[in-house]
C-alpha cells in the first residue's frame, strides 16, 4: 500500500513538473506588435497586464493597480497618459517595471528604463530584447526541468536556481548602485547653493 501511495504521489509530481516546464516553454507576454495600438483607459492597461504575466499565479498583493500606475507615472517611471489613456509603450514599460520590481525597488526599475529608453523605437527595442531574453531563459530552465527525472535530480535543480538567482539578483542590485554613483559623480557637485 505504501508504495502506491508513493508511486502516485511520484506521478502527481512528474505531472505537476510537465505541466510548470510546458508553462515555462509556451507561454510568453504579448509581442510588441500583439499589444494594442490604441489608446487604453487605466482599467484595460490592468486587464492587458494581467496576461503579460509568463502564466504564473501573481500574488494579489503584488498585481498592478490603478494606484501603482497613477505612482509610476507621478515618479517619471513611465510616461504620463496622454489624456487619461495609455498607448503600447506604457504597456511594454509596466511589463518590464513588473518583471524588473522582482529584483529591484520600482523606483530602481523605473530609472534603469529611463536610461534605456527615450522615444517609443527606443522602448519597442528594449522590449523586444526583453521578449527574446525570456524566451531564453524560459526554454533554458524548462529544459533542465524536463531533464530531472529523479526527485534529487529536482531538488539539486532547485538549489542551482535558487543560487543562480540569488548571485544574479546581488549583481543586478549592485550593478544598479554602481551606476546610479557614476551619473551622481557625472553630473557634479550642486553649484547652485
Amino acid at each position: 500500500m505504501e508504495k502506491d501511495i508513493k508511486k502516485k504521489r511520484g506521478a502527481d509530481v512528474s505531472e505537476e513538473i510537465g505541466r510548470l516546464a510546458a508553462e515555462l516553454r509556451e507561454t510568453r507576454p504579448g509581442t510588441w506588435e500583439d499589444i494594442p495600438d490604441i489608446h487604453l483607459y487605466k482599467d484595460q492597461v490592468i486587464e492587458i497586464m494581467e496576461g503579460q504575466h509568463i502564466g504564473f499565479t501573481v500574488d494579489p498583493d503584488e498585481g498592478l493597480t490603478p494606484a501603482m500606475i497613477n505612482n509610476y507615472a507621478k515618479s517619471g517611471l513611465i510616461p504620463r497618459a496622454k489624456g487619461k489613456r495609455y498607448d503600447r509603450s506604457h504597456i511594454a514599460y509596466l511589463t518590464i517595471i513588473c518583471m524588473l520590481k522582482q529584483i529591484l525597488p520600482a523606483k530602481d526599475a523605473g530609472a534603469f528604463l529611463s536610461k534605456m529608453t527615450g522615444d517609443e523605437d527606443s522602448i519597442k527595442e528594449l522590449y523586444s530584447r526583453y521578449c527574446s531574453l525570456l524566451d531564453e531563459k524560459c526554454l533554458e530552465v524548462s529544459g533542465r526541468m524536463e531533464e530531472s527525472r529523479s526527485e534529487q535530480d529536482i531538488r539539486a535543480l532547485m538549489l542551482e536556481l535558487a543560487v543562480s538567482s540569488y548571485v544574479q539578483g546581488l549583481a543586478c542590485k549592485r550593478l544598479t548602485e554602481i551606476l546610479a554613483a557614476d551619473a551622481d559623480e557625472t553630473e557634479g557637485p550642486d553649484t547652485d547653493r
